[in-house]
């Protein structure tokens, strides 16, 4: 859901990833259903594991590290502490999505009003003290 909301907000500069430590078959179908309540369809998105991503990373954002904590290098790195909404009901899996929602926003937000990667990163690590 993160991935299917940041590449609206994302500008034409910033590359997401979106992968898991244990990537699942495939998309949830209430991920895709809750999804499409916002008006996005990640119908074609599919689940990927951590060797997808490239080597270094400015910005590591995780869910949740309730299984595994990835150890990716990254400039900056924050947990948003954020429940897996997988066989949930429907009314977390929203109330879920909408904090995903929030928190990519805000991120993207911080991103585009930032001069340049360094005080990108220095704002983000002010953020989080």
């Amino acid at each position: 859901m993160a991935e299917g909301f940041a590449n609206p907000y994302k500008g034409g500069t910033l590359k997401i990833y979106s992968a898991g430590a244990h990537p699942a078959a495939m998309v949830s179908g209430d991920a895709v259903f809750v999804m499409k309540e916002k008006g996005i369809d990640i119908s074609r998105q599919y689940p990927k594991g951590l060797s997808d991503i490239p080597g270094k990373l400015d910005i590591l954002i995780t869910m949740g590290c309730e299984v595994e904590c990835p150890s990716l290098s990254a400039l900056y790195s924050e947990d948003w502490g954020i429940k897996d909404p997988v066989g949930l009901p429907l009314k977390e899996f929203r109330e879920i999505r909408d904090v995903i929602e929030a928190k990519v926003q805000n991120l993207i937000d911080h991103i585009n009003n930032s001069q340049n990667k360094e005080i990108l990163i220095e704002r983000l690590k002010e953020r989080q003290k």
